[in-house]
């Protein structure tokens, strides 16, 4: 039987080791860094921010997790998202794959994730 995508991406520990490295990425991005640098002030608000995206991402890809927090247009509703900026955070994830050692199969079912949710999160 072929494992999930859950399973391969590592479980929620891989997941959560996937969402670290693409935050640190998105400090360090020029592009997006505004909107997350003020984050590392708030680190009790951060955590709660990971541990929605590591919910998400785990309900999202075959994990037995239940996904609290709020929906995508909700969530950054207000944020005017822009395309720029949303692929530019796409490539902060692919470089978090890619640390990972996250196999191409996978990372091409996590794009369709993302390329899936980008009607709710961009210009909202």
């Amino acid at each position: 039987m072929e494992k999930s995508l859950f399973q391969r991406l590592g479980g929620r520990e891989g997941i959560s080791k996937i969402v670290e490295d693409t935050l640190e990425a998105h400090f360090n991005n020029s592009t997006v860094s505004a909107r997350f640098l003020p984050l590392k002030e708030k680190p009790e608000y951060l955590e709660i921010i990971k541990q929605h995206t590591i919910d998400f991402f785990s309900a999202g890809s075959g994990g037995q997790v239940t996904y609290k927090g709020r929906d995508m247009v909700s969530a950054h509703k207000g944020m005017n998202i822009s395309p720029t900026e949303y692929m530019n955070v796409i490539d902060d994830i692919f470089i978090a794959l890619d640390n990972n050692g996250i196999d191409e199969t996978s990372k091409n079912e996590v794009l369709i994730i993302l390329w899936s949710l980008k009607g709710m999160i961009i210009s909202k």
